[in-house]
């Protein structure tokens, strides 16, 4: 009796951090820029973490809760930063209906209970038509 009960619950637990297993703690981030060519930095909490250069690209990152902010850079065009939110991931549901709180307590400390977008599509302003939107102000009325 209390071997069964002991391997139900190894089983349980062995069950309950799904998204360890399904979807795992780190995921790659594919970045386009529209034009090709820029220079990204991924960076979270003020640290690059990846760097994609040139784009297209892609760069395997560690899921956590924190917001990844990609920064890319392309000679004659304005430098743009996306902010890529940190999200629930699918499997997170499945952990708390089937596994309780500890599944979703194994995954959220390993940052497997997280997600980002992916692909990221980020457009780049030539540096002309930003500083042209400046100058082409309509004239004062007399």
């Amino acid at each position: 009796m209390f071997s069964k009960i002991f391997a139900a619950l190894i089983l349980l637990i062995s069950l309950s951090a799904c998204s360890s297993i399904i979807e795992g703690t780190s995921q790659e981030i594919l970045v386009n820029t529209n034009p090709a060519g820029a220079n990204c930095s991924l960076m979270r909490e003020g640290v690059s973490i990846a760097r994609i250069n040139p784009t297209p690209g892609a760069a395997t990152i560690k899921k956590t809760k924190h917001d990844i902010t990609i920064e890319c850079t392309k000679s004659g065009y304005s430098d743009v930063a996306y902010l890529n939110h940190s999200d629930v991931a699918g499997a997170t549901v499945g952990n708390v209906l089937l596994g309780g709180g500890i599944g979703w307590a194994i995954d959220s400390a390993s940052g497997a209970d997280n997600k980002y977008e992916s692909p990221v599509n980020i457009t780049l302003v030539p540096e002309v038509a930003a500083s042209s939107a400046d100058t082409a102000l309509p004239p004062e009325p007399k």
